[in-house]
């Protein structure tokens, strides 16, 4: 697909080359990434994460929670990332940098305590490694249809690798009323909808959607919590790569095409603009810690 420049919406943009996984996955580590840092920060104070925790991160993405979790003092992390190739690599260029006089990481990503995988890393169970004493996925979900499932099936896999009554925190979107980006949502169910030739994916986050999804992984809910996470970018541009990034607007994008979705996305962003060209959305997360038996 031909990058883009909606000359008209964006007077200072350029190219956008957004269709290539891995600009996507850099719009990711550098725009989007850090939105959630609040979110990462209230769970780690509140799990009291730092020396000797030993942390399983699901759906690591670029590996921003993993390195929070490293100056924290956490002593062995492990990242998963089953979706995103290129987001894994980053996470290893962020947390496995090449030493002086040595080569890179193994083709697992294994350096000082760190390891990052596309897979739950067979060789811990029944190792004499000591299991998780946390799990986080950290990936928000009650947006996307079907989002629930695939979280399921990892939590799934997972309870063998944590120890008995380990915390597991799971997150989703807060109610649509307290996310101002789910207005900016709804123009990938428009343009996604099946007249179009698309699929309607999207649908409002529920009330109880991490209890389902831990109940059916057999956690047991134990306590939850809100934090404010605003989405700021510096300009409209950044913005579009940024949500863009999160692969919630890629059915939209295949039912028309990407000048479409970032002229009607821009019109979208608007309310949010500030006089200084900044963008601005209020959301709100909520994360549920759930034990394992």
């Amino acid at each position: 697909m031909t990058p883009t420049l909606v000359r008209q919406h964006l007077p200072l943009a350029g190219p956008t080359p957004r269709a290539d996984p891995g600009a996507r996955a850099r719009d990711w580590s550098e725009i989007q990434e850090r939105m959630l840092v609040p979110l990462y920060e209230a769970v780690y104070e509140r799990l009291v994460v730092g020396p000797g925790t030993r942390l399983l991160a699901l759906g690591c993405g670029s590996g921003l929670a993993l390195l929070m979790a490293a100056s924290r003092g956490a002593t062995a992390l492990t990242g998963v990332e089953p979706s995103s190739p290129e987001r894994l690599t980053l996470a290893r260029e962020r947390l496995l940098p090449k030493e002086p006089g040595k080569g890179p990481a193994g083709p697992r990503g294994d350096r000082g305590g760190i390891r990052l995988t596309d897979r739950l890393p067979k060789d811990v169970a029944g190792a004499g490694t000591r299991a998780y004493d946390v799990v986080t996925a950290f990936e928000p979900i009650g947006c996307l249809a079907g989002d629930a499932d695939g979280l399921g099936a990892l939590l799934a896999a997972m309870r063998p690798f944590a120890a008995r009554g380990a915390p597991v925190v799971l997150v989703g979107w807060g109610p649509p009323e307290r996310c101002a980006t789910s207005a900016v949502l709804r123009v990938a169910v428009k343009l996604a909808d099946p007249l179009r030739g698309g699929t309607v994916r999207l649908r409002p986050a529920r009330r109880d959607d991490l209890e389902e999804v831990a109940g059916r992984a057999g956690l047991k809910p134990d306590g939850s919590g809100r934090v404010a996470c605003p989405f700021g970018y510096a300009d409209v541009e950044s913005a579009l790569k940024g949500l863009l990034s999160t692969g919630l607007f890629d059915t939209a994008v295949a039912a028309t095409d990407q000048a479409q979705v970032d002229k009607e996305l821009t019109e979208a962003l608007h309310p949010y603009r500030r006089a200084d060209g900044t963008v601005w959305m209020p959301n709100v997360f909520r994360y549920l810690i759930a034990r394992t038996p």
